[in-house]
């Protein structure tokens, strides 16, 4: 496999060290996407079980996304100090431990507080992979590899559902948690043998300062957008928690900022942003995930609440977004390590934008394969991009700056999403006298018109190529 062959000059591992690295990144990715898709399936089954309600169970989906959200930057900022092998082991090692403590809960507190120990060990694996990626393959290979792992989770996302109501039929919510066991201690070894584990010497003490504001600032946002989402239509005084929140969000981020421009070595260092190339493939990132995470929220409703699917025709109806991105992911990446990355990611951004404008423009009552189709444009549009996009991102700054770079790409797809979900979760609250189907389609509008804004983002990075 062209993957795995060497060239003379190649820098990073040698083919068949490269092949035994890959394997381990892709089983703990195959792992952490897996556990996010799934779980949400089996919180009415953990409802029940623990004798909960159901907004109390929602936090064993919230805790997981608020401990790896406030944690990704600062462990993108370790990975310099501990060396990849040492954060990424840990990581997946925590990550199976606390599997194994939610498979065992029997209480609510207890599995919330596993639930938060795997996101804080997702978040120490998920922040580093692009940059162990770029480190291990050679530039020639960047786009490939990036595309074949946006494929890997495209597939994964499509099927866990499937997978996780197939587990949920047979055996009860524990199994969930437990697949993970055999394949963390596979992949646990794999790393330990193969992933790089030198560090570089750092030009000063660690941050502390700057992860404590970056862990507020990040947490407090994603606390804000579920509050002001559960809170909006109750009335001014319901808005004051959102609103504190934001004002936290805010506060510590400005404070995060002022650090890192004092810091003799910054959480993230502000030499990433001093490429305009960088700083719009972020932008472009972040906008493009608001229209997924929006997207991805709106179109259950629709599908169920609209068109009166049940939840299996809906998931069928859904799959073609990610068979799409199955589709043209790894060509698209392939074609970023010989044409420029930027117009290709542009290209996949408008033609996700008219795939989004097809779907809000669906008639009352659409053949089932007219749903599918527009998806399919949607998901094709999506997978020429995203890989492009992660190659523009990882190979403008220095090699040495690419673990605080893959945390950047981490930060901008984890609250894009949330962004999105949450702006869509106010619509959906608010449903104003034309109801429910007005909310969504109104939500998938919007959703164009952000990834119209990405489309201006990434279309401004070849006017950059071109000076």
């Amino acid at each position: 496999m062209a993957l795995f062959a060497d060239q003379p000059g190649d820098e990073g591992l040698p083919g068949h060290q490269r092949r035994l690295a890959v394997i381990a990144l892709m089983t703990s990715t195959t792992m952490t996407v897996f556990d996010g898709a799934m779980i949400n399936i089996a919180l009415p089954q953990i409802a029940r079980s623990l004798d909960v309600s159901s907004a109390a169970a929602v936090w064993v989906a919230n805790g997981y996304l608020l401990s790896t959200a406030m944690t990704l930057a600062v462990f993108a900022a370790l990975a310099a100090r501990t060396g990849f092998r040492a954060l990424f082991a840990a990581g997946l090692a925590l990550f199976t431990l606390a599997s194994l403590g939610c498979a065992l809960s029997t209480s609510l507190p207890v599995l919330v507080a596993m639930r938060v120990l795997q996101g804080i060990g997702g978040a120490a694996t998920l922040s580093i992979a692009p940059a162990i990626l770029r480190t291990i393959f050679p530039g020639r290979l960047l786009g490939r590899i990036l595309g074949i792992n946006a494929l890997l989770i495209a597939a994964n996302t499509a099927i866990a559902p499937a997978v996780g109501g197939a587990l949920l039929s047979a055996l009860s919510w524990p199994w969930l948690f437990a697949v993970n066991l055999p394949f963390g201690l596979f992949a646990l070894l794999l790393t330990l043998r193969v992933i790089p584990g030198e560090r570089a010497q750092p030009r000063g003490p660690f941050d502390f300062a700057g992860a404590v504001w970056s862990a507020l600032a990040l947490g407090a946002v994603i606390l804000a957008a579920n509050a002001l989402s559960g809170h909006v239509a109750q009335g001014a005084k319901a808005l004051l928690m959102p609103a504190a929140y934001g004002a936290v969000a805010l506060i510590a981020a400005l404070a995060f900022a002022r650090r890192q421009r004092r810091a003799p070595d910054p959480l993230l260092p502000p030499a990433l942003f001093a490429s305009p190339r960088f700083t719009l493939a972020a932008l472009t990132s972040f906008s493009s995930f608001i229209s997924q995470g929006m997207t991805f929220i709106a179109l259950p409703f629709l599908f169920q609440h609209v068109y009166g699917y049940s939840v299996f025709t809906s998931a069928l109806l859904f799959i073609s977004w990610p068979v799409g991105i199955v589709l043209v992911a790894p060509h698209a990446g392939r074609l970023a390590d010989r044409y420029p990355p930027a117009r290709l990611a542009t290209l996949g951004l408008a033609l996700f934008a008219v795939g989004l404008m097809l779907l809000a423009l669906l008639p009352d009552e659409p053949q089932r394969w007219d749903i599918s189709l527009r998806g399919l444009v949607c998901g094709i549009g999506f997978g020429c991009f995203q890989s492009p996009n992660n190659r523009e991102m990882l190979g403008s700054v220095a090699r040495e700056l690419s673990g605080p770079a893959g945390g950047v790409l981490a930060i901008m797809r984890t609250f894009g999403q949330c962004t999105g979900a949450a702006i869509l979760g106010v619509m959906l609250t608010l449903q104003t006298e034309h109801g429910e189907e007005s909310a969504i389609r109104l939500g998938l509008w919007i959703a164009t018109a952000t990834t119209i804004l990405a489309v201006m983002f990434s279309a401004s990075r070849l006017r950059l190529r071109a000076r």
